[in-house]
């Protein structure tokens, strides 16, 4: 029986590198989503256009790994 490989989606890693607090509130929203909570914490996140505009909205405050 052959298998398929699964297609394996896009990974980016980001960090919380500056405080979000008196950011504006868009801003905080985002990094909710992005699931980052703390200062130096980092998740891994797929690569998909609605990921990327909001890593683009909030850049200033990440620092992004595995981007092409």
């Amino acid at each position: 029986m052959a298998t398929k490989k699964a297609k394996q989606a896009k990974q980016v890693k980001i960090t919380l590198v500056r405080s979000p607090i008196g950011r504006i509130p868009k801003h905080k929203q985002c990094l909710t989503g992005l699931g980052l909570r703390r200062m130096h914490q980092s998740v891994e996140v797929l690569d998909s256009p609605e990921v990327r505009g909001m890593i683009n909205k909030v850049r200033y405050m990440l620092t992004v790994e595995g981007e092409e």
